[in-house]
């Protein structure tokens, strides 16, 4: 009893410092906009920040995922938690883009810390498959709560009457004080990361070269490009979601971001409720569901957003009704990261976590970005209409990948288990 409770105290500092950071990374599609309005900044140059975020995320958990282990899980969450903090509260007293390119680096170099460290310390306090995949599954879901209360959070600091204002950078204020109290409770839990290192490992050298020794697996390198194509999907999406909102529904600007939040809220219901019916289904039919719903949405919804006009007098009631449509997507994409990457995790020794986590990061992050670069590119270029119904190639892609990984997977548990 002592043992699991202990555990719950963990599993809480883990959804709660996760939480932080969905609030910090998923705000970059609203500090996109805001930068606009506020700072003057092209939609070519303000996608730049979705790489301030992932570059560092991709290039730190290349570097530091193997070696982690070795460092500690918690303390490596506390550092992370040290540098969102310097980074928030650098915002309101240094308003300007290169103070915003600086908050992200600072996030996204703290972030590859953090989820390393979430990742690995799942293994640590679960004992089997089922219960890592609810547990992934749940602080996955709670992560999407935490994007959805960063969109009202933002919208509330953002003056209707100016939103060109640099008032919404106040917001930063309460972002500095959530890491603080983050920090405290990290230090404070029990964490016992004993079985995290490796006993046949020499030294940090041989723990990087058996994270690389991961790529060459077959099932890991189809994982990995599927997850870059996941997180080039979602970002692309959330990271524009505002400015399409604001450009081509010509929402007002608060509620451009508030109708944002439609699209973390359908990611949290759908990964918070992703564990049961994956049980009750079966992985593969969920996944490919989803797939053929992200389809549905796009090819339905993107040729009536198209035809939306501008209303001076726009409130919620007589709002375009893409702006309730579009967001479904989230649905729809919420099953597929936490599943394929508990797959992957728990298809490892627990001292290959660490290193298998970073793998995911790194693609993640450069998924992210290629997302964000390519979306803001077409959308300056084409429209928003057009940038969105674009996902429909991604999205083919990964349907095919994720067969072709439960094929490989399922061919491997029915051999005999391999350790590196």
């Amino acid at each position: 009893m002592a043992i699991r409770a202990q555990r719950r105290r963990v599993a809480l500092a883990l959804i709660l410092t996760y939480a932080n950071f969905a609030i910090l990374l998923n705000s970059v599609g609203t500090v996109i906009l805001q930068a606009m309005l506020s700072f003057g900044i092209a939609k070519t140059e303000a996608a730049i920040l979705e790489a301030f975020k992932d570059l560092p995320i991709a290039i730190v958990s290349l570097a530091v995922a193997a070696i982690l282990p070795r460092f500690g899980y918690r303390r490596a969450m506390i550092a992370g938690l040290c540098l969102v903090a310097a980074g928030a509260l650098a915002m309101p007293l240094i308003p300007s883009f290169a103070t915003t390119k600086l908050m992200f680096l600072l996030t996204g170099v703290a972030f590859a810390l953090v989820k390393t460290s979430t990742y690995a310390t799942i293994g640590l306090v679960t004992d089997d498959r089922r219960s890592h995949a609810a547990l992934t599954n749940l602080i996955e879901g709670l992560f999407m709560v935490g994007v959805l209360g960063g969109y009202w959070l933002f919208a509330a600091f953002i003056d209707p009457a100016d939103p060109s204002g640099t008032g919404w950078l106040d917001v930063y204020w309460i972002l500095f004080a959530v890491a603080l109290a983050n920090m405290a409770l990290l230090a404070a839990s029990p964490f016992d990361e004993r079985g995290a290192v490796d006993p046949a490992s020499s030294g940090p050298i041989q723990d990087m070269r058996a994270m690389m020794a991961l790529v060459a697996r077959p099932a890991v390198f189809v994982f990995v490009f599927s997850a870059f194509l996941y997180v080039l999907i979602e970002q692309g999406v959330g990271t524009w979601l505002p400015t399409f909102n604001a450009e081509v529904l010509h929402l007002p600007t608060a509620m451009s971001v508030q109708a944002a939040s439609l699209f973390a809220a359908a990611l949290a219901l759908g990964r918070l409720g992703a564990g049961g019916l994956v049980r009750v289904a079966g992985g593969l039919p969920v996944l490919l569901g989803c797939i053929a719903g992200i389809l549905a949405v796009v090819l339905i919804v993107m040729p009536i957003a198209a035809r939306s006009l501008p209303n001076p007098d726009m409130t919620w009631f007589n709002a375009p009704l893409a702006t309730y449509a579009m967001p479904l997507i989230g649905l729809f994409l919420a099953p597929i990261y936490p599943t394929i990457n508990s797959t992957i995790l728990s298809s490892l020794p627990r001292e290959r976590h660490a290193a298998m986590t970073g793998l995911i990061i790194v693609f993640s992050a450069l998924g992210g970005t290629t997302g964000s670069l390519v979306t803001g590119r077409v959308f300056a270029a084409l429209g928003g209409a057009t940038a969105f119904q674009l996902v429909v190639v991604p999205a083919l892609l990964l349907g095919l990948l994720l067969v072709l990984m439960h094929r490989m997977l399922g061919e491997r548990r029915t051999a005999p288990a391999v350790r590196d």
